[in-house]
């Protein structure tokens, strides 16, 4: 055959057909909305958080108002969660990852879709204006896994584990305007494998995903830029303390959340008015943030952005805050409203680094990274996620090699003191439904 012919042939191949191209557009054009959404929920939560905070500056008595804003706030999102967005509560992480076991398109339908996707993000932003401690990177995950679904039912595209994959990774990187991150998050944390297949369908939702939203914002690091190493031998003994201290508190945490979600669950289960139970409990955890932020003077409240970029920049944090955001952070994720953890815990690390680096005499700034790294691990037990994602918000190069022992630290402790990692204990309850729905179509097609 003549070379021409063939490389003629070769280049139609690759081009493909109008389908296979109005495949790839619609691919395309999900993953930018992923971005361009991610960066309007952004605009939305902070303004949220925002409100809330003048409303703590409008009076003498003000700093009273989150003992009624909280309790209601909670009630009235667990109450909208439950009767019109089912399937929103919580971090979204696990919703994603409960997503991808199943195969019957209903249910996925039940974990992943637009309208879940529109009410995780208005319920996360009513959250933080009433005070909850949560974040919005987590949600970000099930408003991207949704969004990249919803393209593949448009384009009529294949491989809905792989869209999934790259959905969730497109709003991770978005979120934090970490690439990189995004793409070690979907190995590590939502697909606990490589799959070669996948790979080129990951990379791409996150470039397009990251292109949209720095269009937007602009290029920026998270918590700007920090560039230090642990060099002396006081330095790695800091390392030390934040990987194992992280990795202990991070256990804490996790396993104390998901005992506490499994007995609240039953708990629910066995009333005779289960909302009514549901609502009850979120108002009570609200009470209790509230009480928790009066205490801790309005530092535990919302994301713990602030404070942790505060830490960043060589502010110690109060000696207590770790214990306060920790605790606030745990009561908001079990009241059962929308919200995630990954910024809540990223603050508690930094209170925790910092203190450890005051205490020793080290540097504020380095405790705090490393404090986040060996915190973060231990949650999430996602020891690479951890280490990546540090590294992109704080442009630290220069203590790569710490923030990785950190984060193995907090990984190694955690694993031993609580086997079960917090995202897949959490996603089982989410699975155990949508299989249940899996069934029942799949009786419904035998009886037809």
């Amino acid at each position: 055959m003549p070379r021409k012919s063939r490389f003629l042939r070769r280049s139609r191949a690759l081009g493909g057909s109008m389908r296979v191209w109005r495949m790839r557009v619609v691919f395309w054009l999900g993953a930018g909305c992923i971005g361009l959404i991610s960066v309007g929920f952004a605009w939305l939560a902070d303004k949220a958080q925002g409100l809330f905070h003048q409303g703590l500056a409008f009076g003498a008595y003000s700093f009273l108002l989150p003992l009624v804003l909280a309790p209601c706030g909670f009630a009235l999102s667990a109450f909208l969660a439950a009767r019109y967005f089912p399937a929103s509560q919580g971090s979204g992480i696990p919703q994603a990852m409960a997503a991808r076991l199943v195969d019957d398109p209903a249910a996925r339908a039940k974990l992943l879709s637009p309208r879940i996707a529109a009410g995780k993000i208005l319920l996360t932003a009513l959250g933080l204006l009433c005070g909850g401690s949560v974040g919005r990177e987590g949600p970000t995950v099930q408003v991207g896994a949704s969004v990249m679904l919803l393209a593949a039912r448009l384009g009529k595209l294949n491989h809905a584990n792989g869209l999934i994959l790259a959905g969730s990774a497109a709003g991770i990187a978005a979120a934090f305007n970490t690439p990189l991150a995004g793409i070690v998050f979907a190995i590590e944390e939502m697909g606990k494998s490589y799959q070669a297949r996948v790979n080129g369908l990951v990379l791409i939702a996150v470039i397009l995903s990251g292109l949209s939203a720095l269009a937007l914002v602009g290029s920026y690091t998270y918590f700007g830029t920090a560039d230090l190493g642990a060099g002396s031998l006081r330095e790695w003994g800091l390392v030390a303390l934040c990987g194992i201290g992280g990795g202990t508190l991070g256990a804490l945490f996790s396993a104390g959340a998901l005992y506490a979600s499994r007995r609240i669950r039953r708990f629910v289960q066995m009333r005779p008015n289960p909302q009514r139970q549901t609502i009850l409990i979120a108002a009570l955890c609200g009470l209790a943030v509230a009480v928790i932020g009066i205490v801790s003077g309005g530092l535990t409240y919302g994301t713990g952005y602030e404070q942790a970029r505060s830490a960043v920049e060589g502010n110690a944090l109060p000696l207590f805050y770790v214990v306060e955001k920790l605790a606030a952070s745990f009561l908001t994720m079990i009241s059962g409203i929308p919200g995630g953890i990954f910024a809540p815990s990223l603050s508690v690390g930094a209170g925790l680094g910092s203190t450890i680096a005051a205490l020793l005499g080290s540097s504020i700034t380095l405790g705090a990274i490393l404090g986040m790294a060996g915190y973060f691990a231990g949650v999430v037990q996602a020891p690479m996620t951890a280490f990546v994602i540090i590294l992109e918000m704080t442009a630290n190069h220069e203590g790569a090699i710490a923030i990785m022992a950190a984060a193995m630290l907090g990984y190694a402790t955690s694993r031993l003191l609580a086997p079960e990692p917090l995202y897949h204990g959490l996603s089982r309850p989410f699975l155990a439904d949508a299989l249940r729905t899996q069934r029942t179509q799949a009786r419904k097609t035998s009886d037809i």
